[in-house]
Parts: C-alpha cells; sequence; structure tokens
C-alpha cells in the first residue's frame, strides 16, 4: 500500500500532515492550522481532500477545517470530548475506536493533559503517530486543562510504541526543547549528539519533524521521568515519576531560550 505524506509548515510555526493512499485516492488532514497552505499542497501534489483527522480544539488546530469543508467536503472526525468546540465535525472518537480511511487504519488514544479532551492517532501499519500537542520532538505540551500528572499518564501510553514510529506532532518547537532537554539530562551524549543535529537542520531552514520514537525514548526528558539520571539532575532522586514529570514540565514553563 502506497501512502506519500507531505508535511505542511502553517502559521507561524505549526505543522498540518497530508497523507496521501494511492490505491483507494484517499487523501487525509491531520489537523488545520489555516486553509491557505494546505490548498496550496493539495493543488501542487494534484489530490483532493477526503478527510480530516483533529487532535484538539486549539484554535490553530482547527480555524482551517471550514474552509476547507467547503471546498472539498471532507469528512471531519475528532475527539468526542471536544465536539462541541471543533467546527462542522462529521464523525466523533474517543479511547479505543479505530478510523478507516481508505485502507489506512488509526487507532485513537485519549491523551488529556494539554486539553481536556485530546487524542491522538496511531496508524501501526503506516508506522506514523501523529500526537498533535500532546508529544513534542524532545518536549511535550504545556498541561492547560488537567494537571502535568494527568498528561505523564497519557504520555505512557504511547512512550512504548515501537521504536521505528515517526513522531509527527504540531509545532516546529524542537530546537528550544533540545537546549532545555540539555540543562535537565546533562550526561545524555545521545541528546547533545541530537541537539547539534538539530541546529543544523534549523541553521538550513530544515524541519526537525518527523523524528522516531526510538530516538524520542533515549533522548526525550518528558519520555524520561523515571530515569535515574534525569531524576538526580533535578535533584530528585528516588521521587515518583509523575512528580519528576512535573517539575520538568515547570522548569520548561519558565525555561528561556
Amino acid at each position: 500500500m502506497a501512502v506519500r505524506i507531505r508535511l505542511v509548515p502553517c502559521l507561524s510555526d505549526n505543522y498540518a500532515v497530508i497523507l496521501h493512499e494511492v490505491d483507494t485516492n484517499t487523501t487525509v488532514l491531520i489537523d488545520a492550522p489555516e486553509a491557505a497552505p494546505i490548498e496550496a499542497a493539495l493543488d501542487q501534489a494534484g489530490w483532493k481532500l477526503t478527510h480530516m483527522l483533529i487532535t484538539h480544539k486549539h484554535g490553530d488546530h482547527v480555524q482551517g477545517i471550514a474552509a476547507l469543508k467547503k471546498k472539498y467536503g471532507a469528512t471531519v472526525i475528532g475527539p468526542r470530548g471536544e465536539a462541541s468546540e471543533i467546527p462542522m465535525i462529521d464523525s466523533k472518537v474517543a479511547e479505543g475506536d479505530v478510523v478507516s480511511v481508505g485502507n489506512m487504519k488509526a487507532k485513537v488514544f485519549e491523551t488529556p493533559g494539554h486539553t481536556a479532551g485530546h487524542i491522538v492517532f496511531w496508524f501501526e501499519q503506516e508506522k506514523l503517530l501523529f500526537a498533535g500537542d500532546t508529544l513534542f520532538a524532545l518536549g511535550c505540551g504545556r498541561s492547560f486543562e488537567r494537571p502535568a500528572s494527568v498528561l505523564w499518564q497519557s504520555i505512557l501510553k504511547i512512550r512504548d510504541l515501537p521504536g521505528d514510529t515517526k513522531l509527527y506532532c504540531g509545532h516546529e518547537y524542537t530546537l528550544s526543547n533540545a537546549r532545555f532537554s540539555v540543562t535537565v539530562d546533562p550526561k545524555n551524549a545521545a541528546l547533545k549528539r541530537r541537539l547539534a543535529e538539530i541546529e543544523r537542520a534549523r541553521a538550513e531552514g530544515k524541519p526537525t519533524v518527523p523524528s522516531m520514537m526510538q530516538e524520542e525514548r533515549e533522548t526525550n526528558p518528558f519520555l524520561r521521568p523515571d530515569n535515574t539520571e534525569v531524576a538526580e539532575a533535578l535533584g530528585m532522586k528516588g521521587a515518583d515519576p509523575a512528580a519528576v514529570f512535573t517539575e520538568l514540565r515547570e522548569r520548561k514553563n519558565n525555561f528561556k531560550g
């Protein structure tokens, strides 16, 4: 099954992603930050949008829905818990549901934290995870609507997905995330190498998305609060991982870099 993928920069630092399944001519958009660049990418590829998968209600993920729906008539699929706040939603999904688009299937995980009703989509066969603002390359979303400890439990649902899964997240925050990460995981040689790679990529104007789940497990401190070296670096040796995660999130909230 041939699937083509386009990463579409939107707004100042958002990403939308377009999947196109060649055999069925199915074209799926994950999140809709703004319509114009998405329409341009579709036109350039010669694809007609058939589905929109929405991770959460925030404006920078949904404000392109209305224009795209009007132009293409695509089916909008999003979280049941936030359906009233997502424009033109056609299908509401929740934990354990499987979304079928063409021949592709995505498992839904509820990941409350950034918003109370946030969901992510895992395409197991295609080895793709669309995490919205729950998990970033070398970071995670702010825990706006649920405590950080709840976001940690959400992240645990997806932390152990296969290492060759590609993580697509909602924003290009990776350089700032990497600079923060080395302050809380200073002995991690793989993280230092990754920081150098990210600095090169961004200097050249290249995206840092997607990343690989195995790489995230080795270098993303928000996947490692139960790692002894991370806890020790925070002065929290032996602390509950949820407490370590909460401290990590609080430090990142206040990080300037």
